[in-house]
């Protein structure tokens, strides 16, 4: 019950001071607590003569792309500022430590590199979107 009690007073704390995120280390434990917005309202129709829908599924990346993830929770910016170019295009040739993308994490920006060299093939979060640890943002094709 101690535990779920912890938990409690970490989200009250994020309520309180309009955190989207928080990440405490205490000895071997670690919480990493994210607030998204409340998701839309699912709205489906049933017909009864239509077809059932099929499934969507996320996008598959080729067996040989290479993926770049997100190394920390943050908002991704494809640009280093609003009205400026944006670090890479879909198409584009990058080279290993070239900077892909920002992410802001408390206050601080992180430029993200490339660990690949090859072609972007797909950029997947949008900008201004908060991405998760770990989340695929690049698909580079080498």
């Amino acid at each position: 019950m101690e535990e779920r009690e912890s938990l409690d007073a970490l989200l009250e704390i994020m309520r309180e001071h309009d955190l989207d995120a928080l990440t405490l280390r205490a000895g071997a434990v670690s919480y990493e607590l994210v607030r998204r917005g409340t998701p839309p309202p699912a709205v489906a129709a049933y017909l009864p003569d239509a077809p059932a829908p099929s499934p969507v599924s996320a996008p598959v990346a080729e067996a040989n792309f290479k993926k770049v993830t997100a190394p920390i929770i943050g908002v991704f910016y494809r640009s280093p500022s609003p009205g400026t170019d944006s670090f890479v295009e879909v198409g584009q040739r990058v080279e290993v430590g070239e900077v892909l993308c920002i992410l802001e994490a408390m206050k601080l920006m992180n430029e993200i590199t490339s660990d690949h060299a090859g072609v972007v093939r797909r950029i997947l979060p949008e900008n201004g979107a908060l991405v998760t640890l770990g989340e695929e943002m690049f698909w580079i094709e080498p």
